[in-house]
């Protein structure tokens, strides 16, 4: 069987656990979710990126038998360095995210954990030419990467925001962090629009790019 690496690159322990969770579902290959125990439990600042994107390169450059790897944040943190170095696939779940709500709506929304992050999704939509689809993108005010998918004060601000990206023009959202998993069935219910699990998204195109 193909194994896909999974890699948290947060230290948190929960968030790791739920990113199990929500492959559980995802038949064909095995995932293999890890975390980066150096890494503080949320990657909010430039440097926390920075930081993380080193620790990510190096831990695909240390599992060279995974057939696929899955950076599992949302801010794809070395994404360029890790594709530099193997020929295998490396699936950011922000570029899976994105392209995945594409292809369900032509306008997306993102809900980000704080004000930091948005303008560093922002400039990676920018690379991607896919801001002329963007309804916009609005935060939480900073929460964690861990409470965003296990705290019901967190949920209840999220869906308002998710409620104010709808009325944008948003037909599909994007939760701006892979510790929202939890709440993504939820939280499609309660928006009446498609909730993409960018984790979810990354992992179903990693798959494909593995499975013959």
């Amino acid at each position: 069987m193909k194994r896909i690496l999974v890699i948290n690159p947060n230290s948190s322990g929960a968030v790791t656990d739920s990113l199990t969770e929500a492959l559980a579902g995802l038949a064909g290959a095995r995932f293999d979710c890890i975390r980066i125990p150096e890494s503080p439990a949320t990657i909010l600042t430039e440097e926390d990126v920075a930081r993380a994107g080193i620790r990510v390169a190096e831990t695909i450059a240390a599992d060279p038998g995974a057939d696929a790897y899955v950076i599992a944040c949302f801010s794809d943190p070395g994404l360029d360095l890790a594709r530099s170095l193997t020929a295998k696939p490396v699936i950011g779940i922000q570029e899976a995210g994105i392209l995945t709500a594409m292809a369900r709506a032509d306008r997306f929304g993102i809900v980000a954990l704080g004000p930091a992050s948005v303008a560093r999704h922002m400039r990676r939509m920018r690379a991607m030419g896919v801001i002329g689809r963007l309804a916009g993108e609005l935060d939480l005010g900073g929460v964690s990467a861990e409470d965003a998918g296990r705290s019901d004060a967190v949920y209840a601000r999220t869906l308002e925001v998710g409620r104010r990206l709808r009325d944008m023009g948003a037909g599909a959202l994007v939760p701006g962090c892979a510790g929202f998993a939890p709440r993504r069935a939820q939280l499609e219910r309660d928006l009446g629009i498609a909730v993409i699990d960018p984790v979810q998204a990354a992992a179903a195109i990693a798959l494909g790019a593995v499975v013959a």
